[in-house]
């Protein structure tokens, strides 16, 4: 193929004589009818593996909140719902009002004590870029949006904001700190990792919320679980301020989510074990997966060009 050329606005152009003169290796038809036979053959196990996934870790989140005493809520019906309090208009959401209006909005039933967040933890926000703390003479890696994902940190492109050795102390990031997404699309709202200082001396950004436990009565991997349970991302889809198709959430939202505490560490701990069983199974199925495209790609492409 001819080599591509870059239009005006530095996008990639190919000529369609480009495509007109590229050579396709062609097997006779019924090796073309066995080859794809073979390779929809591995997607389909493929995709029944990625559905076994859903389900383990659908049933693991499950147990995680019957663990915890709720009752399973009634499946909300899938039809458009468009009462909403003009007050709320900015908070609105389908699944939000149909939680309201069938099961109303007091707090969760537990069989444990239900706290607010702000009655164990500190929720505050982070730095806010501007001109004035570029990189300089105190740069300082910190975390941004993209750093935070569910469940883990992406690490791959860390960069730098300026923060001066006195206001260090209020915004170094501390093991144990939990990082919430403010927001930006509906999806990102309240989603979060643990901090377990994987690089020394970082911030975050003022999209990233560190929510700092106090007093040792929760721990970090439990209150994230629940956060991150149906239950508490329905509070977090509730709550966060909609403009088109932006949404995020204010600290103080985020400290006034309730949830259920067992005082014992111990019964923490053993919930959250038996929860990450269940995720441990469900990401092996999807690795399964995932090999399991890749070969049959492999071979397909092998057989093709053999």
């Amino acid at each position: 193929m001819a080599e591509n050329k870059s239009g005006q606005d530095g996008r990639t152009e190919v000529k369609l004589s480009d495509f007109e003169d590229l050579e396709v290796p062609l097997p006779a038809l019924s090796i073309q009818r066995r080859l794809v036979a073979a390779y929809q053959k591995a997607l389909d196990k493929a995709a029944k593996l990625d559905a076994q996934a859903h389900q383990v870790e659908r049933d693991a989140q499950r147990e995680f909140e019957a663990a915890l005493g709720f009752t399973p809520p009634p499946n909300l019906p899938k039809r458009p719902f468009q009462i909403a309090r003009f007050r709320d208009i900015e908070r609105w959401s389908h699944e939000g009002i149909l939680q309201t209006a069938l099961l109303g909005d007091a707090p969760p039933e537990s069989k444990f004590e239900i706290v607010q967040l702000g009655d164990i933890a500190t929720v505050s926000y982070g730095l806010q870029k501007c001109p004035g703390n570029r990189p300089g003479k105190h740069a300082r890696p910190y975390l941004r949006v993209a750093n935070v994902q569910r469940g883990h940190l992406d690490l791959r492109e860390i960069k730098t904001i300026n923060v001066t050795d006195a206001d260090m102390p209020k915004y170094r990031l501390a093991v144990g700190d939990i990082l919430l997404c403010e927001g930006n699309s509906p999806d990102l709202v309240g989603r979060g990792t643990i901090w377990r200082n994987e690089i020394p001396d970082c911030v975050h950004q003022n999209h990233v919320l560190r929510v700092r436990i106090r007093g040792g009565r929760v721990m970090p991997e439990f209150l994230l679980a629940y956060i991150n349970s149906p239950s508490g991302q329905a509070y977090f889809r509730s709550k966060a301020k909609r403009t088109t198709n932006l949404a995020s959430i204010n600290s103080k939202e985020v400290a006034g989510l309730p949830f259920p505490l067992p005082d014992d560490r111990r019964i923490q701990d053993g919930i959250v074990k038996r929860l990450r069983q269940g995720q441990d199974a469900a990401a092996a199925k999807r690795k399964d997966a995932a090999a399991l495209r890749a070969a049959a790609w492999n071979e397909f492409i092998a057989a093709v060009f053999a």
